[in-house]
């Protein structure tokens, strides 16, 4: 939004997201975190790895989760599951 008056303009800023106000009222339970990532040294698995996807299971009701690499892992999972395979029609955004 920009408004003029007297030749200067001003521009009002309204934060979509404050991800600095989220990172700070969690930055000790979120160091404590990363800080037992790095004494453990199981970057890839471990223990955290297990304790997320049994905390997320038990969020969505179900029986157990599985952590993925990225967002495109987790579609192909899921299509596997399903049974969709080669010939079917997935249609998707862009």
């Amino acid at each position: 939004m920009t408004s003029k008056s007297s030749g200067s303009s001003t521009e009002a800023k309204i934060p979509l997201l404050d991800l600095q106000a989220q990172y700070l009222a969690l930055e000790p339970e979120i160091l404590n975190a990363v800080k037992s990532v790095l004494r453990g040294g199981h970057y890839i698995l471990g223990d955290e790895v297990r304790t997320l996807e049994s905390e997320m299971a038990a969020l969505c009701g179900t029986t157990c989760g599985i952590g993925v690499a990225s967002g495109s892992d987790a579609l192909e999972l899921a299509l596997r599951a399903l049974g969709v395979g080669p010939g079917d029609e997935v249609i998707t955004t862009p």
